[in-house]
C-alpha cells in the first residue's frame, strides 16, 4: 500500500504553518524524511512530527532548515512566532514531554500538584468546577491517576516539589480526604525519586505567589516550562523563556523550608486534621 502523508492544516497557527513550509519545501526538491533527517542531523519521526504541528520545532532545526532549503532566514522567523503563540493542544503536548521527562521540577501555590494528588483529592477539585459532568469527572481523575504510574516504575523520574503552606490548610473534601492527602504526601516527602518543601507563611509574598509552574528536563537536555493559570496554561519551549523561570523557581527553593522542616509542618498539619478534637467542615 502506497504511503499517504498526513494532510495539513497551514493556517491553524504559526506552528501549523511552519510544519506546512517544511513540507512544500522538502516536496519541491523531491527529498524524502529519510534524506532531509540525515542533512539537518534530525530524526525521520521528529520531521514528520514537525510538518503536522504535533511537535513544536526544536531549537536548532529552524536554521538547519533554512540551511538546508537555503531560505534565507524563513524558518528562524517562522519559528519566532511559533515559539511565542499559545496553541489549542499545547496541554497535550505537555503531556507527552512530561511523560518522557527525567526530572520533574513543581510549585503549586493554591493546589498540589497533579502528580501528588490522591484519588479523592483530585476528584473534589475536579468536581468545584460546576460547568463539568460526573463522566468528565471520572475521566479527568482516571487520567491523572495514570501519569502517576511511572513514579512507581523501575525508571521513575526525579519529582521535586514545592507547595505553599495554604495548599496544606486549605480543606478540599473535607477532613477525611485531606488527613489521606497529607498522609501520601508525607510518604512521597523525602524519598529518593521525590522531594517536597513547603513555603510557610511567614517567608511573605513571592515571585510565583498564586500560580503554577513545572520545569521539565528531558532525556536530551532541553528543558521546559509550563505556567498553569485558571483557565489556560502556557507551554515554554524557547530556552530563554525557561531559564527566566528557573532562575524564579531557585530563589523559592532557597527560601523555602528544609526537606526535614517540610515534613515536620506536613505532620503538624496531619495532626491537626486527623484529630477527634477537630471540628467537621
Amino acid at each position: 500500500m502506497k504511503y499517504a502523508p498526513k494532510s495539513l492544516t497551514p493556517y491553524v497557527s504559526a506552528r501549523h504553518y511552519f510544519g506546512s513550509e517544511l513540507r512544500r519545501h522538502r516536496e519541491e526538491v523531491r527529498m524524502s524524511l529519510v534524506q532531509l533527517a540525515d542533512i539537518v542531523n534530525s530524526s525521520k519521526s521528529n520531521l514528520a512530527r514537525v510538518e503536522t504541528a504535533e511537535m513544536m520545532p526544536p531549537p536548532e532545526l529552524p536554521s538547519a532548515l533554512d540551511a538546508a532549503f537555503g531560505t534565507g532566514q524563513h524558518f528562524h522567523g517562522l519559528y519566532q512566532l511559533a515559539k511565542r503563540e499559545v496553541h489549542p493542544d499545547q496541554y497535550r503536548r505537555y503531556m507527552d514531554l512530561e511523560a518522557q521527562a527525567e526530572n520533574i521540577t513543581q510549585y503549586g501555590g493554591q493546589v498540589l500538584p497533579g502528580l501528588l494528588q490522591t484519588k479523592d483529592y483530585a476528584y473534589a477539585l475536579l468536581r468545584c468546577q460546576e460547568d463539568r459532568t460526573e463522566a468528565q469527572v471520572e475521566e479527568r481523575v482516571t487520567a491523572r491517576m495514570a501519569r502517576q504510574e511511572r513514579q512507581r516504575s523501575d525508571s521513575p523520574p526525579l519529582r521535586w516539589a514545592i507547595i505553599d503552606e495554604a495548599v496544606l490548610r486549605r480543606q478540599v473534601g473535607g477532613r477525611k480526604c485531606m488527613a489521606e492527602q497529607l498522609t501520601s504526601l508525607l510518604e512521597q516527602a523525602d524519598t529518593p525519586d521525590s522531594k517536597v518543601q513547603v513555603m510557610p507563611f511567614r517567608a511573605g509574598p513571592y515571585s510565583l505567589m498564586g500560580g503554577a509552574l513545572t520545569l521539565l528536563r528531558l532525556p536530551n537536555g532541553a528543558e521546559v516550562a509550563y505556567e498553569e493559570g485558571i483557565e489556560a496554561g502556557h507551554l515554554n519551549e524557547d530556552a530563554e523563556a525557561v531559564k527566566k523561570w528557573q532562575r524564579r523557581y531557585d530563589v523559592l527553593r532557597a527560601n523555602a523550608l528544609s526537606l526535614g522542616e517540610s515534613a515536620e509542618l506536613i505532620r503538624q498539619v496531619l495532626e491537626d486534621y486527623s484529630s477527634c478534637d477537630t471540628p467537621p467542615n
